[in-house]
């Protein structure tokens, strides 16, 4: 099983010390009247935010996969719930590359993989049955070429 690019730690890790550095400050300016000062109560919040989002990212990283078979994309994820995915190529009908702010910075695309008939939840409000959130820039055009002539179409821009 092929693993994320290592950047998506730093995303998800971005991602987790805004959502805890808002938290942080509510939860400080609310309860520091109450219970204490704000600059406790933020830093408390703030740290065990850090702490929680680091131990989330380890498991998140090591428990997240992908392979591409001769019949299928197959990929493994999930912390306590655990989902194997098994794509057939002949479902797939397109692949997208996407890179935003952070991703470029950091070096990595996600490759969304769109198949006949998928009706799921949305990954950033596009849906894709294969999500693969962090994959080199490389590996996501290797994986888009690849697909492509797998699935009998033109690989072109």
């Amino acid at each position: 099983m092929e693993k994320l690019h290592s950047g998506y730690k730093w995303s998800v890790r971005l991602s987790g010390w805004l959502l805890f550095l808002f938290i942080a400050i509510w939860a400080g300016g609310f309860w520091g009247g109450i219970f204490g000062s704000f600059v406790a109560k933020f830093l408390a919040i703030f740290i065990l935010g850090v702490l929680l989002t680091e131990l989330f990212i380890h498991l998140a990283y090591a428990n997240w996969g992908y392979e591409f078979t001769k019949t299928e994309l197959k990929i493994e994820k999930g912390i306590i719930w655990k989902v194997y995915k098994s794509i057939p190529y002949e479902r797939i009908q397109n692949v997208d590359i996407h890179r935003g702010i952070i991703a470029r910075l950091l070096g990595f695309s996600t490759v969304l993989i769109q198949t006949a008939g998928y009706s799921g939840y949305s990954k950033g409000g596009i849906l894709a049955e294969g999500y693969l959130p962090a994959v080199s820039v490389e590996g996501a055009e290797k994986i888009r070429v690849f697909v492509m002539k797998k699935i009998g179409r033109k690989s072109g821009l």
